[in-house]
């Protein structure tokens, strides 16, 4: 009925998906429905989805006029979002916390050159390969369109922002050190000076989760392809850890459903500092009643 972009841009919309799962799920949290790319159209990119085929980026990001005409003033035009947020803090009235997002500069970027999603990052890493000072006045340019887009919703009402890094499992950890990890860890800098924890989450970076956990994070975000335990141990328990059940475990029968979350519980222990969470986004298909289940499975569980 309605567009992904169309749902982003009403607040209505966006506030109503926002509060269903807190009124279905019975969860603690709501994350506000908006898409991580949204900051790409006020630095004047026109962004589009297909059926089938995910964000596409029309006037994709490739040479150094393309860097050179990005705009980092019209982050207003970004507002609607945080409307969105408003409408559901008032909604909720307290209920539970309301939680904004922001994608990281390197999973943007690739968007932003790649022209939509990729396989094996060839035009991003030959950019970075070959010009590596375009590319660091590229993700300098991200970072100061993300930064204020994350403290507009915080000023909005959103008590913590989580970092989605869904492409950084592209770059190994020398990479991710060198390209990548200085504009995570000045966007989180610049997020923190709003006040609220900040959930660095980095899909398929288990290689360098170390290296993830020193570009900032209050929360680390973990994904299903890393044992919790040794995550959280990799990183000397400095921040509290969320997640990591496998969405896919969501289809799986209510049984073996059952034994695997208490398995992330039993790996995490009575240790303070743990959010349960999947280990990446759900799919649309998920049978509502095995997430229900797994909230209660999770407020039941005795150690």
């Amino acid at each position: 009925k309605h567009g992904i972009l169309e749902m982003c841009k009403r607040p209505d919309l966006a506030a109503a998906v926002t509060l269903q799962p807190v009124e279905l799920l019975d969860v603690d949290a709501a994350i506000i429905f908006a898409d991580l790319l949204l900051p790409v159209e006020p630095m004047g990119l026109k962004l589009r989805y297909a059926a089938g085929e995910g964000p596409i980026i029309d006037n994709p990001v490739r040479t150094e006029d393309d860097v050179d005409s990005l705009s980092t003033t019209n982050t207003d035009d970004l507002g609607y979002v945080g409307e969105a947020i408003q409408t559901v803090v008032r909604a909720l009235a307290g209920r539970v916390p309301v939680i904004g997002f922001v994608g990281a500069p390197f999973t943007l970027a690739s968007y932003m050159i790649e022209g939509g999603s990729t396989r094996n990052f060839v035009r991003t890493k030959r950019l970075m390969y070959t010009d590596e000072t375009l590319w660091r006045r590229l993700m300098g340019k991200i970072v100061d369109v993300v930064a204020p887009f994350a403290i507009a919703q915080i000023a909005s009402g959103a008590r913590a922002i989580q970092v989605f890094d869904s492409w950084v499992g592209a770059l190994g950890s020398d990479d991710y050190v060198r390209y990548a990890a200085p504009y995570s860890r000045a966007l989180i800098e610049r997020i923190r000076s709003g006040g609220v924890p900040v959930i660095h989450f980095g899909t398929g970076a288990s290689g360098f989760f170390r290296e993830l956990h020193a570009a900032g994070g209050d929360v680390m975000g973990v994904d299903w392809r890393m044992n919790i335990d040794q995550a959280w141990l990799d990183i000397s328990y400095r921040s509290a850890i969320q997640g990591n059940l496998d969405p896919v475990t969501l289809f799986a029968p209510l049984p073996e459903l059952k034994a695997r979350v208490h398995e992330i519980l039993r790996r995490t222990g009575t240790r303070p500092g743990h959010i349960f969470n999947l280990g990446h986004g759900i799919l649309p298909e998920t049978p509502v009643e095995h997430v229900r289940a797994v909230v209660q499975m999770v407020r039941e569980f005795k150690p």
